[in-house]
């Protein structure tokens, strides 16, 4: 697809990423074992949305499950392969990704998906998942609700320092228009110049009601939500986990 319409906002920041460290994998990967992973065919095909470094695919593999990654930042997917030989990775941006029936499991981890700020977008998304899998196949994906981003209210500060690089990462949250933004200023030393960048990207809560009426207004089927720090002792309040399925044929 082009670039021009691929989100590529991990691409700008990418020595200021900050990936999920791999215990937390191996808690996603149980909480994924439980909801879906126990019911899916030995060797089962898994589709990881916004797959990121391949952390999860590479558990996945291990698990002996087939795995695809979609991501749309590039350098992402350059240590993704690195991460999980023997995975299939596709750069594309999950609003606009085509592809036919092939999986029995979508899965997306982390806040990935709350980078698409709107509903109508969003629901794109659900329509392209849908149309990726198999009869009666999973859908597992988490969302950041307003409880998270009601905390950045208040500028808050991130910041890191290295001899050749160093960030720092203002959060603030707009209860008016529902957004988050994340500024990163950043230097880079080069050749001995330092140099500057300003990159903002910005998210969006959702309540799970309304994607909830949007997975049913796709088509999605037995759609459940799980408060992840509520109902399975993990992350924050406010992150939500969703689990439903494509609908069988009639």
């Amino acid at each position: 697809m082009s670039s021009e319409n691929r989100f590529s906002g991990y691409d700008a920041i990418e020595h200021a990423y900050r990936p999920y460290k791999e215990k937390a994998y191996e808690t996603y990967l149980t909480k994924l074992e439980e909801l879906i992973l126990q019911y899916l065919p030995k060797g089962a095909h898994i589709f990881d949305l916004c797959c990121g470094r391949g952390a999860l695919a590479q558990l996945l593999l291990k698990k002996g499950y087939q795995v695809t990654g979609l991501d749309s930042s590039e350098i992402m997917l350059r240590y993704a392969r690195e991460n999980a030989l023997g995975a299939e990775f596709i750069l594309d941006d999950a609003r606009y990704f085509k592809l036919s029936p092939t999986f029995h499991a979508v899965v997306s981890i982390g806040d990935s998906l709350n980078y698409v700020i709107s509903i109508e977008e969003l629901k794109n998304v659900f329509h392209n998942v849908y149309a990726s899998l198999l009869e009666n196949g999973f859908f597992a994906f988490e969302l950041e609700s307003e409880e998270i981003h009601e905390l950045f209210l208040n500028t808050n500060y991130l910041g890191d320092v290295k001899d050749d690089f160093a960030y720092i990462e203002r959060l603030l949250y707009d209860s008016k228009e529902k957004l988050t933004r994340d500024s990163y200023t950043q230097f880079q030393l080069i050749d001995g110049i330092w140099h500057r960048s300003d990159v903002t990207l910005q998210r969006k809560p959702y309540s799970p009601t309304e994607v909830k009426v949007a997975l049913e207004s796709v088509g999605f089927t037995e759609v459940r939500n799980y408060d992840e720090k509520r109902d399975f002792g993990v992350g924050s309040a406010g992150r939500t986990c969703f689990v439903c399925r494509k609908a069988l044929s009639v």
